[in-house]
């Protein structure tokens, strides 16, 4: 691939990832009053980055039945507003013994 090629490929990269940070910014000058548009602005990076994350959390142990379990104990302390490292941690400490009973045949 020619110089030339990658510069252009850094520069149309660069420009895509500039156009959505820069478009609210022009276009939406004054406060947004309608609640309905500011909730779905609020919402939208959790929307986002769950529909990025969940899919790899189901492959992410090769065992269905252990990212099942990591996911269900994840989500049963979000749901009671534990911290962000409680929450990973017991996920983790979860898959790791789901894996370990299965491992033993249990």
């Amino acid at each position: 691939m020619s110089t030339s090629r990658i510069l252009i490929c850094i520069a149309l990269m660069a420009l895509v990832t500039y156009i959505p940070r820069v478009l609210p910014v022009t276009v939406f000058r004054k406060p947004i009053k309608s609640r309905f548009i500011r909730s779905f602005l609020d919402y939208t990076p959790y929307a986002v980055l769950g529909a990025l994350t969940f899919p790899e959390i189901i492959y992410s142990t090769g065992n269905y039945v252990s990212a099942l379990a990591g996911t269900a104990v994840a989500m049963i302390l979000g749901y009671f507003r534990k911290s962000l490292v409680v929450v990973a941690v017991a996920a983790i400490a979860a898959v790791y013994f789901v894996e370990v009973l299965m491992s033993c045949g249990m």
